[in-house]
């Protein structure tokens, strides 16, 4: 029989069924669910699909934010060889029709009225023949036919599994390597949304490779882990790291109530492995400065005396690879007692022990603040089409301003003329869903998968990523510009949400800029300014005056070419809904053009420069 992610939770049933395999809150309890319980879910809903006339190769579609129901309908769907296809919760009606008629789906939970009422019509989505849903609230008086309650959905199951027996098992055994399990589309920051394809090919060999042939840690992950389930499931990272570490390692899964709540959830799970985007770990930075700004006269001081200790161990720490030394050893256990242990506790990670942060770059100044207070930082590198598996920063062997070396059974190579960054491995998806051309444009004929990153080797052993090669300036002087090593180390700065760096064809660089509201707003507390809006705020003449430091402190590290010379602050927050990100909080270069064309061309007004912030 195949191993697959499946097989993997079946056995671990048998082996420790009472074993804890992921929690959920519940009016502010906490409910587990063991390794038994979740297999025979499994079962439940897998015979349930059957009963629905779901087929091996029909894909299921998921709308929901993270709960156990996800992880169970998903391996439900692959036990009986279907296809899962899951979607953003944020994702508008307009993306929710294009992803469900494209990828064919016959099933879809959408987990409450929200996302009932993006599903298109019957007219719109001839395949779609079932929509199951988790809340019933609202929902009621609709009279949609396809509707089905998930309590209604599991006595389905049951029912089919008494006169069916057998049934999902007999598909179990059938597997094979190259089905298709999970359509990840992408987020569309250039076009329509593509379904990556994956197999239980690729994610076994991911598996394999990360928990067994190189694990990322040491020991390698295992049941004593905690992981804290936020972002979204349909994000290839969250699935790997929540659904498939929990199959392969069993490793608790913690379902975060909302993303509103994960500060809280944080603090009362206290996870031992930590896998964040550089947006969460930036807010996580802002937020601890707030807080330590917010205290009183003699904690803020006490609070300065260990963060710049923090800083020179920091420092310490990314000079020898995330090791220490004998002197910080001594001063980390010092500040232990005094400091580190309340923050690391006030912030959830006090017992986490390897953190990691993927899906884009990230300032070392972010990781090198985290890697002081003693959280064991780790950038990785991959993505949708190669299963998020590539390199990745080890422990004691740790490069800052690298995605690490790497993994065993992985090859790696940059192409000679344009330095875009190529792999080469079992875990390279199968292709695009529906899209040959595409997939075409992304495979060699000699199975090298175009990354569209560019990168360069740092001491012959780590990676470094340059920019996507789309999102390289190439300025009116001839001078190519990576726009995102400027952006990161904008965003750096707690008092920076947003920084999009412009240039192309032009002269010099700008930058439209959004401001943090919450550290820039107790700033303004502080500074007794009185504002209402985001608007109101970003337009203070003291707030210009505070980017504009920023950007300065930037500048002093690039040379002229790559400096910014004007900046606009960005009327509003950038929003998904909007157009203006993907649901990964990407920025769509092309709709920040276009919606805001007046203030990028003012910046290059001649007479521009004092409405601006000033030049730098």
């Amino acid at each position: 029989m195949t191993r697959t992610l499946v097989t993997r939770i079946r056995d671990r049933a048998a082996a420790t069924p009472r074993g804890v395999a992921m929690r959920e809150k519940r009016l502010g309890v906490w409910h587990e669910i063991t390794w038994a319980s979740y297999w025979d879910s499994v079962v439940d809903v897998a015979h349930a699909l059957l009963s629905l006339g779901v087929q091996p190769g029909d894909r299921v579609a998921i709308q929901s934010e993270n709960r156990p129901e996800w992880l169970i309908l998903d391996m439900a769907t692959v036990a009986i060889r279907g296809t899962t296809v899951g979607l953003y919760p944020t994702n508008p009606s307009a993306e929710t029709d294009y992803l469900l008629t494209h990828s064919g789906a016959c099933v879809h939970l959408a987990e409450d009225q929200e996302q009932v009422d993006k599903v298109p019509d019957v007219a719109d989505a001839p395949t779609l023949r079932t929509i199951i849903h988790v809340e019933t609230r609202g929902l009621r008086t609709y009279d949609d036919p396809r509707l089905l309650p998930w309590d209604r959905l599991v006595e389905l199951g049951r029912e089919h599994r008494a006169a069916h027996p057998g049934a999902v098992e007999a598909l179990l055994e059938a597997a094979e390597l190259d089905d298709v399990i999970t359509l990840v589309y992408t987020s569309g920051t250039t076009g329509p949304p593509k379904g990556a394809m994956l197999t239980h090919r690729n994610a076994e060999f991911a598996l394999s490779t990360v928990l067994e042939k190189s694990p990322f840690t040491d020991p390698a992950p295992g049941p004593k882990d905690l992981t804290l389930s936020y972002l979204p499931l349909c994000h290839v990272a969250e699935r790997v790291l929540t659904t498939w570490y929990n199959a392969g390692a069993g490793t608790q899964v913690n379902f975060a109530e909302s993303i509103e709540t994960v500060p809280q959830n944080l603090r009362e799970v206290q996870p031992t492995l930590l896998f964040a985007v550089p947006r969460i770990w930036e807010k996580l930075l802002a937020s601890a400065r707030i807080k330590l700004d917010s205290a009183t006269w003699f904690k803020r001081r006490h609070a300065r005396f260990w963060l710049a200790r923090a800083d020179r161990m920091g420092q310490t720490l990314a000079a020898n690879g995330g090791r220490h030394t004998l002197g910080t050893r001594l001063v980390y256990a010092v500040g232990w007692v005094f400091f580190y242990r309340a923050l690391r506790d006030r912030l959830g990670l006090r017992r986490v022990r390897h953190a990691s942060s993927g899906a884009a770059p990230i300032a070392p100044e972010v990781l090198q603040f985290f890697m002081g207070i003693g959280v064991p930082m780790h950038e990785l590198y991959g993505m949708t089409e190669n299963t998020a598996i590539a390199t990745a920063n080890r422990p004691g062997r740790v490069k800052l301003g690298t995605v690490g070396e790497t993994h065993e059974g992985i090859e790696v190579r940059l192409d000679d003329q344009t330095n875009e960054i190529l792999t080469r491995h079992p875990a390279v998806f199968a292709g695009y869903w529906q899209d040959p051309e595409a997939t075409a444009n992304t495979m060699t004929p000699d199975g090298w998968l175009r990354t569209g990153d560019v990168g360069e080797w740092v001491d012959g052993t780590h990676l470094r990523i340059t920019d996507r090669m789309k999102d390289i300036i190439i300025t009116a002087g001839g001078k190519n510009v990576a726009p995102s090593e400027i952006e990161n180390g904008l965003k750096a700065s707690p008092f920076v949400k947003e920084a999009i760096v412009i240039g192309d064809g032009r002269k010099y660089l700008t930058a439209l800029i959004g401001i943090e509201l919450d550290t820039v707003g107790a700033w303004a507390q502080k500074q007794n300014l009185a504002f209402t809006t985001y608007r109101d705020l970003s337009e203070k003449p003291e707030v210009r005056a505070l980017v504009q430091s920023v950007v300065d402190e930037v500048n002093t590290r690039h040379n002229p070419v790559e400096q910014i010379k004007r900046f606009q602050l960005l009327p509003k927050e950038l929003d998904h809904e909007d157009g203006e990100l993907t649901a990964t909080q990407k920025v769509k270069r092309s709709a920040i053009d276009a919606m805001f064309h007046d203030l990028v061309e003012e910046m290059y007004a001649g007479a521009a420069a004092g409405s601006t912030g000033g030049a730098a």
